[in-house]
Order: structure tokens, then C-alpha cells, then sequence
């Protein structure tokens, strides 16, 4: 990283060094909205995207939702791309991104004017692959920072789609699954860019499941990828929880469990 870089992020306060991320309630700014369940924190995207891109950069989010990531890129000035199987949340999305803190846009802006661009499709497919190796092409770079928020394997169901991750049959073809969508974009990342991976785990029949660190070790296969970072984030204004923090106590009691408070942010690299 660039001296200059270095000493712009020094003497700003927002930027966290630490792996325990603290955050407060999900930020409002720009137009953020909490309409998806299952979308992370703007703080999370704002972080990375400041402190390891520049402006004009590509920024990538290979689970786009309802559109955090592209919100971020917008007021950041960075080049982004948002991947969402659903078309349904993609009109949702699109409507979110052309909207700030006082309302839409004016009625001529579209995605395009802030270099942004929204592709449907299955994230690990090759259909998605040469749509985003076209606009890359055309925009005449490669990818610097790529978002991986997925499903939490089958915590919550997103769809009936079979390419769903939401919907795969067992945890291992789960993590087969996310090996195929680490495939699919790093042919289009500079060396020396970055993956961000957001995970939580899950408890079933009556064990905690680390969905995170099978997941981590799946990305891990790939020789191309080293992990800098493993930051544990708290998760205490879920809002699946909000409101029912007596009856979580209870079933944690009951069942001899703790109540999951935290998620992993996994950070790596690439080097070749």
C-alpha cells in the first residue's frame, strides 16, 4: 500500500485496525434501507472499500441483495457490480441504489451514471462469468475488491432455486457450491486484490455448526488465495432476535447452548 495511502487512513477515525468489530446500529446514510433479511451492515463494505480501493476501482459483490454494496460504491466513487438470482430483488434493489437520504434521484439517472451495473443470474455460472468479463472489458479493468455475503447454508430460504445456496441438499455440496463461486470471479481479479467472506454458523440437532470455518478452509483450496484476517463482528441487533431476547435466554438455558452474538468477517488476498 502507498505511503500516502497509509498516512490518508492513519488520521481517519472511522477506519477500524482491530479484529473485533463493536458496530452499532446498521447505518441510514445514503439512502440505506434494513428491506432485505438476510442483508449485512453498510459499515461492513464502507470499511473495506475505503481502505483498500481507490477511486475508480471495481468493487464486486457476487450476493448483491438490496444493494448495500453498490450504495457504498456509489458515494465512494468506485466502479461496482452487484451479481442477484432473483429478479425480484433486483427491481428492489435498483430502486434502493437510485435513492438517498432526500429521495430519488432525478428521473434521468440510472445505474450507468454512477458506473454501476446490476447482472441476474446464478453467481457461480458461466453466464455471469463473461458478463462481468464484458463490462470489465469495456470499463478496461479487473476486479479489486470482491463481497462474498452468502446464504447461511439453509438458515433462511431465499428462493425455490435450485442454484440457491439457501437450497443445497447437504453442507458439504454447500461448500462445493461456494468453491464454484470463488472459481467463477477470480480469473477476473488483479493480483493483489482482494475477497471479503461474511459467515455466520448455525445450530442444528443439538451441536453448533461452524459454517464459517468450512466454508473459510473450502476458500482456502484455492492456492491463489491467502487469509489475512479473521475479524469476529457482532450480530447483537439481529433483527430475528429483536424483541424476543427472553425467549432466546430461555431456549439457550433450556437447550444448554449460547446465543450466537457474533459472525466472522474472513479477508483474503491474491497473490498469484
Amino acid at each position: 500500500m502507498q505511503k500516502e495511502k497509509i498516512l490518508e487512513l492513519k488520521n481517519e477515525q472511522e477506519i477500524i485496525t482491530d479484529s473485533l468489530w463493536i458496530l452499532g446500529e446498521r447505518s441510514k446514510d445514503f439512502g440505506h434501507k434494513n428491506a432485505y433479511h438476510g442483508n449485512f451492515i453498510p459499515q461492513i463494505p464502507r470499511q473495506f472499500i475505503k481502505r483498500f480501493t481507490e477511486e475508480n476501482d471495481v468493487v464486486v459483490d457476487a450476493f448483491l441483495g438490496s444493494g448495500t454494496t453498490l450504495i457504498e460504491c456509489r458515494e465512494l466513487k468506485r466502479f461496482g457490480i452487484g451479481v442477484e438470482l432473483q429478479e425480484s430483488v433486483i427491481e428492489m434493489a435498483k430502486n434502493i441504489i437510485l435513492q438517498n437520504n432526500n429521495g430519488f434521484f432525478d428521473n434521468s439517472f440510472n445505474l450507468e451514471n454512477f458506473n454501476l451495473k446490476i447482472i441476474q443470474g446464478d453467481t457461480a455460472s458461466k453466464k455471469v462469468f463473461f458478463e462481468i468479463e464484458n463490462q470489465l472489458t469495456n470499463w478496461k479493468k479487473k476486479i479489486k475488491l470482491l463481497f462474498l455475503h452468502p446464504p447461511y447454508f439453509d438458515i433462511i430460504k431465499f428462493s425455490d432455486n435450485k442454484d440457491d445456496l439457501s437450497n443445497a441438499p447437504n453442507i458439504e455440496i454447500f461448500y462445493e457450491m461456494m468453491g464454484k463461486v470463488i472459481d467463477n470471479y477470480l480469473p477476473l481479479m488483479e493480483k493483489g486484490s482482494h475477497v471479503v467472506f461474511v459467515m455466520g454458523d448455525k445450530y442444528q440437532d443439538s451441536q453448533w455448526i461452524p459454517l464459517s470455518f468450512g466454508s473459510m478452509q473450502e476458500i482456502l483450496k484455492r492456492k491463489e488465495l491467502i487469509l489475512k484476517s479473521i475479524i469476529v463482528k457482532n450480530i447483537s441487533g439481529n433483527r430475528a432476535k429483536i424483541s424476543q431476547e427472553q425467549l432466546w435466554r430461555y431456549r439457550a438455558l433450556t437447550g444448554g447452548y449460547f446465543i450466537f452474538k457474533h459472525e466472522y468477517i474472513f479477508f483474503f488476498k491474491k497473490i498469484k
